[in-house]
């Protein structure tokens, strides 16, 4: 088997973080999916996993881990570019001895469209009577805003039917104000679409928001699979930003 040199540079995943155990095995299975598909290419990228809160190992952290000799594509394990990439990551990339360069957000994206779709039909909605609604965490970013309302018109296209985008904090209209107005000409189901990565916080607080039925996060509960669509975004990202760094990579480290 002929395999393709080393870009030299590792792609380091950096996901939120989350204190929920599930939540973390998933994403951390999700990372592994990567590595094995990069393996399948002939790629032989390294690949490490870090976050911007709550877990360790940190962004420094996984940056300073990494041999001297190889650059960085930080790849944002996030649905969004909100205040994590465009602030914490740029922080946390800047000024250092090897070249970085941080990745575009997972979304938007149409490949997430084909994955919610998949998570509707699992849980059994019905968007020609169910109300739909397009619910995601939220951010005091208004690019990370204008991102999931991109995300919930791309739904709405592919559904031909009504998507009303909400939110579980700062933005608006907020979740439970967008299913209580759902509830007033609702004539099927009120349906929250959860735009989440993984279970955890927010994805227990789109379950007692009262709506009839909450889908899974794109990364499901006792999942033993990462979804393709994922580790294909995620490859994509990395080689967008090995473009990026292509003069860098071009001269001595």
């Amino acid at each position: 088997m002929t395999h393709a040199a080393p870009s030299r540079a590792a792609l380091v995943a950096v996901s939120h973080g989350t204190s929920n155990p599930e939540g973390q095995r998933l994403v951390t299975q999700l990372a592994h999916r990567v590595r094995e598909a990069a393996a399948a290419q002939g790629r032989q990228e390294l690949i490490r996993l870090g976050h911007v809160d709550v877990q360790q190992p940190d962004v420094p952290a996984s940056l300073a881990a990494l041999p001297q000799e190889l650059a960085a594509v930080v790849v944002p394990l996030l649905l969004s570019a909100g205040f994590h990439v465009n602030v914490d990551l740029r922080k946390d990339t800047a000024d250092l001895d090897r070249p970085v360069t941080v990745a575009a957000a997972l979304g938007p994206d149409d490949r997430l469209v084909d994955l919610l779709l998949r998570r509707m039909q699992e849980s059994g909605v019905d968007p020609a009577r169910d109300a739909l609604i397009f619910a995601a965490a939220g951010s005091s970013d208004s690019s990370a805003v204008r991102d999931c309302q991109d995300m919930a018109a791309r739904l709405q296209r592919r559904l031909g039917r009504p998507v009303q985008d909400a939110y579980l904090s700062f933005a608006q209209p907020s979740v439970k104000t967008a299913v209580a107005q759902a509830r007033e000409t609702a004539r099927g189901r009120v349906v929250l679409i959860s735009y989440l990565l993984a279970p955890g916080y927010f994805q227990n607080l789109l379950q007692r928001a009262g709506a009839d039925l909450v889908t899974s996060s794109l990364l499901p509960q006792d999942s033993t699979q990462a979804p393709p669509e994922l580790v294909e975004i995620i490859l994509d990202r990395f080689t967008a930003g090995l473009a990026k760094l292509s003069p860098a990579l071009q001269t001595p480290l």
